[in-house]
């Protein structure tokens, strides 16, 4: 059974995500998202809890059926380039092959010879948790950038005042 990983911070979960996991299900029979990067939250550019993040991520999948396709990882970060897919693989699942949109990411799996495919991304100038925080910032409309289910989770967690608050000792 085919399975890949997908690697991503997903602060927070938005439609570019979306994209990309509808993507990769379309060519595997079911999905590794590694939520990376899980050792930081509440600063303006990891506001989210490694908890918040995977439960966004949860409540999306339940409300488009994919549940049973898929696994949630968590995986904290090392700042080692060389070693981190070795830390991903020890903390995931067994995947058969890797997507992402990240030139990094691509070349540190090939580099194990790990099969691996580019993401073909969409809207990527609006698709971004920093576009999202900045749009927050401005009193600009953001929900749109994100599925329906996932900016309900975030105003329940006070996400809008948490980036404002955030942005204040960020500057």
């Amino acid at each position: 059974m085919p399975r890949a990983l997908f690697v991503g911070r997903f602060q927070p979960f938005h439609k570019g995500h979306e994209h990309a996991l509808n993507q990769i299900l379309e060519h595997e029979n079911e999905i590794i998202i590694a939520v990376g990067t899980t050792q930081e939250n509440y600063t303006f550019e990891n506001p989210l809890t490694a908890g918040e993040r995977i439960d966004l991520i949860w409540t999306y999948l339940k409300s488009e059926g994919l549940c049973e396709r898929a696994i949630i990882c968590a995986v904290p970060d090392i700042n080692n380039n060389y070693l981190w897919p070795r830390h991903v693989m020890s903390l995931v699942p067994k995947f058969d092959v890797v997507y992402s949109g990240n030139n990094l990411v691509l070349l540190l799996f090939e580099s194990m010879n790990i099969p691996v495919k580019r993401i073909i991304e969409v809207n990527r100038s609006e698709y971004q948790g920093r576009v999202i925080r900045q749009r927050i910032l401005e009193g600009k409309p953001w929900e749109q950038l994100v599925p329906d289910v996932v900016a309900d989770r975030l105003k329940i967690v006070g996400f809008e005042e948490r980036i404002r608050r955030l942005a204040k000792s960020h500057i």
